[in-house]
């Protein structure tokens, strides 16, 4: 079982996001918090699979109990996905810098959400296609002057080639069509490029290819 946290101020939108995923014979709703302090807390009592983690909430926010809740190597195998209102770039940067595993706005439809925890609870990325494009663009402008990671050069030739397609999104199985290997050895050569650079999921690829230069824009729109 795929167990659920929900994070978010209003009752009645937990109630929603409860309902969808529990009429899943895989998903189950182990906890609720109304604030983030609280999701945090409940995070470290019940060690969650999968957080539903709204931004904007009283006291300490969603990026900020993003944020600690990554820092806490006890809680190394939670994933957090964002799910607002606010598509805002800001939110979205901000919440891929917090450590967060994906980012969905409030309006997707119920079997997206139920799919968004699955994939999460892998450990894959994921971001709503209405905003890859300007998070794209935020992370170009937002760093103006990458800066090579040494830490890459630990990578052969064929991992940094699968980073790259990692950080345009491609998929496991979008990656091996791409570069024709099958579904297995792309997981494979995901999970020990993970490890090598010491990131806990898709999204840390994500950051860490755009911020040392490895793609930009340019090379995603070649």
């Amino acid at each position: 079982m795929i167990e659920v946290l929900l994070a978010d101020d209003q009752r009645l939108v937990r109630a929603g996001f409860r309902s969808i995923l529990e009429d899943e014979d895989d998903i189950t709703v182990v906890g609720e918090a109304g604030d983030g302090e609280s999701a945090v807390t409940a995070c470290r009592q019940l060690r969650p699979d999968v957080v539903l983690m709204d931004i904007r909430m009283p006291e300490v926010d969603g990026l900020e109990a993003s944020r600690r809740i990554a820092a806490d190597p006890r809680l190394d195998e939670v994933r957090v996905v964002v799910l607002t209102t606010f598509d805002l770039d800001d939110y979205i940067y901000g919440a891929l810098r917090a450590g967060v595993t994906g980012f969905l706005v409030k309006d997707t439809e119920p079997e997206e959400l139920v799919q968004a925890v699955r994939v999460a609870a892998r450990g894959d990325a994921l971001i709503s296609p209405s905003v890859t494009r300007r998070l794209i663009a935020e992370f170009a402008r937002r760093v103006r002057a990458p800066e090579g990671s040494p830490r890459l050069n630990a990578l052969t030739e064929r991992e940094r080639e699968v980073m790259e397609l990692v950080a345009s999104g491609l998929s496991n199985d979008e990656i091996a069509g791409r570069l024709v290997l099958s579904p297995a050895t792309a997981k494979t050569h995901v999970s020990r490029i993970m490890s090598k650079l010491d990131v806990r999921d898709r999204s840390q690829l994500v950051v860490m290819a755009y911020e040392s230069g490895m793609v930009s824009p340019g090379w995603l729109a070649g």
